[in-house]
């Protein structure tokens, strides 16, 4: 079997396409889709079917994942045996949502760059919703995520450390939009957030809702970024992680509306799923959050 063809269906499932999966790479459209042909021959199965415009993985292809997955390991087992951290090869892939990675996973992506040189580092940037599911199929080796309510059996988390979150206003808001306090109000500003379903959003909601503080429906953006740049210019308010608008209050560009959720505790956490081999650059990914984790106490 040519293990090739085996990279190229795995890349197809990463990247969402046969064309993306084709510009990672290197090939043609054609090459991959050839390949797929190759490997649904030798196999006797079919790996893909067409709904719409889309390809989608069939059910032989899903029930297949865990064999093709075994197989890529071993090679890479094979080609990096008897090797130290700064001589193996293969990837890492990271699912992180675009707050904790802007503001606090820098410092680890050095330190594991620096400690594995030639190892591909793959950081997607994902809502929250899509990390428990992006670990579970293998689209991501390691999951760093604010804490949820429920996981399923086959994931192993561990904490990374607290955080708070603040809503945020423009120093330009009028003082009339900024209590939060008083109940049963109705207020002409929308909440503007990057993460509708992220667990502090959806904590919000339930203290909007409680308080019976009514406001305009909210704004969606693209990133945190986004979010920050928006209640600069008095679009309306939003809710973010404290880590991620230090710098902003401290020269005054953004201020703080104050709620009973300000010393509300978040929990941040890394998962992985209970089955994945721990390769040697998971290894070492796994052993710096856990440094992180104790630095941050928890």
């Amino acid at each position: 079997m040519n293990t090739k063809n085996l990279v190229t269906f795995k890349t197809i499932l990463e990247m969402g396409s046969f064309q993306k999966a084709a510009d990672k790479l290197g090939y043609t459209q054609s090459t991959v889709t050839f390949q797929i042909k190759q490997l649904e021959d030798e196999l006797a199965l079919k790996l893909f079917e067409k709904i719409g415009r889309r390809m989608e993985l069939t059910q032989a292809g899903k029930d297949i994942m865990p064999y093709v997955d075994a197989i890529l390991q071993g090679v890479e087992q094979i080609n990096n045996y008897g090797k130290g951290l700064h001589e193996i090869t293969g990837s890492l892939k990271l699912a992180i949502p675009d707050s904790i990675l802007i503001y606090t996973m820098q410092p680890f992506l050095q330190a594991f760059s620096h400690e594995a040189p030639n190892i591909q580092l793959v950081v997607n940037s994902m809502q929250a919703g899509e990390i428990i599911p992006a670990v579970m199929d293998g689209t991501a080796d390691i999951g760093i995520n604010c804490e949820k309510e429920y996981y399923p059996d086959s994931i192993i988390k561990q904490k990374l450390g607290t955080y708070r979150v603040l809503l945020i206003a423009s120093p330009f808001a009028e003082s009339s939009l900024l209590d939060f306090i008083t109940p049963h109000q109705h207020k002409q500003v929308s909440l503007i957030c990057n993460e509708p379903d992220g667990y502090y959003q959806l904590e919000m909601d339930k203290y909007l809702a409680k308080k019976d503080i009514v406001l305009d429906p909210y704004m969606k953006v693209q990133s945190i970024e986004a979010v920050k740049r928006c209640v600069m210019n008095n679009l309306g308010i939003a809710v973010v992680p404290s880590y991620s608008v230090e710098e902003e209050l401290r020269n005054a560009s953004l201020q703080q509306v104050k709620t009973e959720l300000d010393e509300k505790v978040y929990n941040a956490i890394y998962v992985y799923h209970k089955n994945k081999w721990i390769s040697p650059q998971m290894k070492l990914a796994l052993t710096l959050l856990k440094k992180i984790a104790d630095e941050n106490g928890v």
